[in-house]
């Protein structure tokens, strides 16, 4: 099986935790500090060595299209331009919200028959957590699923894995569940949005039932997957921020604005004079 050479970032979600914000534009248009949300996802897939990139878009996301477009050059959009000038960025639409599985699917064409990265759209990691889980692909050969530990209070919002530990950040999976309640949990550890995936994901989705609300869960399909190939679990070692909800938002805008080499200093004797 060849390297991972391709990424897809599922972003056609309707945001509507960020209403009446997200009533016009994407959720991942949404400005972290200087940029957008999924241009910071793209720069992650760009530095772990990505050269086609697939964005799985969906209705009032035009403005993801617009924004990997060539226009207005100066200092400030820069970087965005040398993005522009190393990938292929391609675009297709889920026409119904059907989940994250369903998302995902759309990528068939695309990816092929080889290895491939998927990246949330709404997740930011520091340094590029993608190429933490690509250098462990190339190590075990097989889908690796970076997760993390996450507080007991937020079991219930993550997909969690139970597995065993076979080195010090690596766990192979045993099984995995969505969105337990966090006394059915079996860990602690959760999924936090990024993959390395081999292309028999495919297969395993298109025998995923619908849930209840009729959509396809990229986790169902998992448990699929390992029944067929060895799935591994790596414990990201970075800082990763989850634009879910408008207090996350929030608060990657404030920790990445004070890091911020423009206008860190000023913020942070603003923040202090609030605060005092």
């Amino acid at each position: 099986m060849t390297g991972v050479r391709k990424a897809v970032i599922p972003a056609a979600g309707l945001g509507t935790r960020f209403l009446p914000a997200t009533k016009a534009q994407p959720k991942e248009m949404l400005p972290v500090v200087h940029k957008p949300v999924i241009q910071y996802v793209v720069e992650e897939a760009v530095a772990s060595g990505i050269k086609d990139i697939l964005i799985v878009t969906g209705k009032g996301k035009r403005a993801i299209e617009d924004h990997f477009d060539t226009g207005i050059k100066n200092e400030h959009t820069d970087e965005l331009e040398r993005i522009l000038e190393s990938v292929n960025i391609l675009y297709i639409r889920q026409k119904e919200a059907k989940g994250l599985g369903d998302a995902t699917y759309r990528a068939k064409s695309f990816v092929d028959d080889e290895p491939f990265a998927l990246l949330l759209g709404d997740t930011i990691t520091i340094p590029p957590c993608t190429k933490e889980i690509i250098e462990k692909y190339n190590e075990y050969k097989t889908s690796i699923i970076s997760v993390e530990n996450v507080p007991k209070e937020k079991i219930s919002s993550y997909g969690i894995i139970n597995g065993k530990n076979v080195e010090d950040s690596m766990y192979m999976i045993q099984d995995l569940i969505e969105k337990p309640k966090p006394e059915e949990a079996p860990s602690s550890i959760g999924i936090i949005g990024r993959y390395i995936l081999t292309p028999e994901i495919f297969d395993c989705i298109e025998k995923t039932p619908s849930g209840k609300s009729g959509e396809i869960q990229l986790t169902d399909a998992l448990c699929l997957l390992k029944e067929k190939e060895k799935m591994y679990a790596c414990v990201y070692s970075g800082r990763r921020y989850d634009i879910g909800t408008k207090l996350d938002w929030l608060k990657a805008n404030i920790e990445l604005s004070l890091k911020d080499e423009e206008f860190g200093d000023e913020l942070k004797k603003f923040l202090t004079g609030l605060l005092t």
